[in-house]
C-alpha cells in the first residue's frame, strides 16, 4: 500500500469544503491514516516549498498557505499518489477538468484548494514534515 500526503488549503478550508474533499476520497477507497487541522507556520511553509524557493511565486505561495488552518491528513491505498494527483487535477484550476476537485472548486493557481505529493520522495518528505510517525495509524 502507497500513502501519500493532502493539504486542504486555507481557502478551501474557509468555505467549508473539507468535508466535501474528504468525502470524494474516501468514497474512492483511499483510507485516512492520519489527520490534523493546524496553522502552518512560515518555516514550514518554507520547508514544504523548498523545491519553488527561487522562482517569483515562492513568497505567494508561503503566504497563502499561512493565511489560514490547512487540514493535513495521510491517504493510502493501491497506487495511492496517481490517484490523489488524478481526482484532484491540473494545478490550474481554469485547466483542471470539471469532475475533479480542483475543476470544481479551484478559483485561482496561487491559492488553490488542494495540495497532493507529487511522487513518492516527495510524499516521504512531506509526510515527515507533517506528522511524527506515531501520528500515522
Amino acid at each position: 500500500m502507497e500513502q501519500t500526503l493532502v493539504l486542504i488549503k486555507p481557502g478551501a478550508v474557509g468555505r467549508g469544503l473539507v468535508g466535501e474533499i474528504l468525502a470524494r476520497f474516501e468514497r474512492r477507497g483511499l483510507r485516512i491514516r492520519a489527520m490534523k487541522y493546524l496553522l502552518v507556520d512560515r518555516e514550514m511553509a518554507e520547508r514544504h516549498y523548498d523545491e519553488h524557493r527561487e522562482k517569483d511565486f515562492f513568497g505567494e505561495l508561503v503566504a497563502s498557505i499561512t493565511s489560514r488552518p490547512v487540514v493535513a491528513f495521510v491517504l493510502e491505498g493501491p497506487e495511492a499518489i496517481a490517484v490523489v494527483r488524478k481526482m484532484m487535477g491540473s494545478t490550474n484550476p481554469l485547466a483542471a477538468e470539471p469532475g475533479t476537485i480542483r475543476g470544481d472548486f479551484g478559483l485561482e493557481i496561487l491559492a488553490n484548494v488542494v495540495h497532493g505529493s507529487d511522487g513518492a520522495a516527495s510524499a516521504e518528505r512531506e509526510i515527515g514534515l507533517y506528522f511524527r510517525p506515531e501520528e500515522i495509524l
